[in-house]
């Protein structure tokens, strides 16, 4: 199998999808060791359009576009396989499912040691190959919709970070 001069070596999608393995790593600890005894939260913001993200629909409607989610102290059964994660969180006091592909996820924050990072959507064609979203014009449609919130990185930047620079 020959490659195209243009798709060969395209280190910056390898290191896309390793450091989408770091998230996917934060995820696993967090299910076998928890959060409880630690001040380690995570904000994860993905797209709620992207193919395999499974929520209710309401939610859907409520954040057309990206939805930033906060796993700290209230969330339940959180499940991490190589593709996608599951967690239950609490809307309005009810508990509802989200499966979100790793994929899908935009931003990956842990603000208590000042940890993000920030990344193209991807999506799969049939043959299993990833390869980015916006490729596919992924929310064109939804610039005339809402977007969800967005948190701003800058927030958890420590104060004393700007005295260094």
């Amino acid at each position: 199998m020959s490659r195209n001069h243009d798709d060969a070596f395209r280190y910056d999608k390898m290191v896309e999808r390793a450091l989408r393995d770091v998230v996917r790593q934060a995820l696993q600890e967090v299910v076998d060791y928890g959060l409880d005894d630690t001040d380690h939260h995570f904000y994860i913001t993905f797209y709620t359009e992207h193919p395999g993200v499974k929520m209710p629909s309401y939610l859907k409607e409520r954040y057309p576009g990206e939805m930033t989610i906060v796993l700290q102290h209230q969330f339940y059964e959180l499940e991490v396989s190589e593709e996608k994660f599951s967690v239950m969180l609490s809307f309005n006091n009810v508990p509802e499912r989200l499966t979100i592909p790793m994929a899908a996820i935009t931003i990956f924050a842990d603000p208590s040691v000042n940890f993000a990072l920030q990344f193209q959507p991807l999506t799969e064609d049939e043959d299993g190959i990833m390869f980015d979203a916006e490729e596919l014009d992924l929310d064109k449609d939804d610039k005339q919709k809402k977007k969800g919130e967005v948190v701003s990185l800058d927030q958890f930047r420590k104060k004393n970070d700007k005295d260094k620079s």
